[in-house]
């Protein structure tokens, strides 16, 4: 087999931050070192990567961040990389600094930022999936979905609790613009009693029906989820109707 070209690794994250890109970053970091490759850490995803914000890690780099949320290099969005001169600068700094591949952490734009540049300057560039919105394909879970979906549970049953005690309807609007992912688990866990979609959509009539029928059965508590990128115009306009 060849010996690997690949001397020296960047690493970024990218987009909204999520939990778990720390422990991606320290198993990337540890992984690398491990295999006798250099590290590069670029702060502020690709805004870093076309200013030169780069910064070579060890594995202090990344003690005690395990259970850290948020990301310790930070995360930017830039519109800028997304144009042929700042893809140029970008790869300038790659190059300047010595850098062989690039890993990124991140969600979908993160992905096709990448996969665009990639193509362009025919570097090699591998995605780690970062989303709590769980919506990438090729992966049963991204890394921030679980602790979201927990998070919104946890939230559903302190909800329920004053529910049940005044006898309420509560609209439970959860993120996930184009997928509703964290609105379906979090909904079938906690026990609601609709829940609408960006994927599918929901007749207010149906949702009518169904909650008269709740209170026709005697039910002390409503509770709907609604993820944010629902077609009716989200929570507070559902529940004004």
């Amino acid at each position: 087999m060849a010996k690997s070209k690949i001397k020296k690794i960047g690493l970024l994250t990218s987009g909204g931050d999520a939990p778990g890109m720390n422990a991606a970053i320290r198993a990337v970091v540890r992984t690398a070192l491990y295999h006798n490759k250099q590290i590069a850490g670029i702060h502020r995803g690709y805004e870093g990567l076309i200013l030169g914000n780069i910064k070579p890690m060890n594995s202090r780099s990344v003690s005690n961040i395990i259970h850290r949320g948020g990301t310790i290099l930070k995360t930017a969005r830039c519109l800028e990389f997304m144009t042929e001169k700042g893809m140029k600068k970008a790869f300038a700094n790659v190059k300047k600094n010595k850098i062989d591949a690039l890993i990124v952490i991140g969600g979908d734009g993160t992905f096709k930022g990448a996969d665009e540049f990639s193509r362009r300057f025919e570097i090699p560039v591998m995605g780690v999936p970062g989303t709590i919105d769980n919506d990438l394909y090729g992966t049963d879970y991204t890394i921030g979905f679980d602790t979201a979906t927990n998070t919104t549970i946890e939230a559903i049953d302190k909800i329920r609790d004053t529910a049940a005690s005044h006898n309420r309807l509560f609209f439970i609007e959860v993120m996930g613009r184009d997928s509703g992912c964290i609105a379906l688990w979090s909904g079938i866990a906690g026990g609601s009693e609709a829940i609408l979609l960006p994927e599918k959509q929901t007749s207010f009539n149906d949702l009518i029906t169904t909650l008269q029928n709740g209170a026709r059965s005697k039910k002390s508590s409503s509770i709907v989820i609604i993820a944010e990128g629902e077609k009716s115009g989200g929570a507070l306009v559902i529940a004004e109707k």
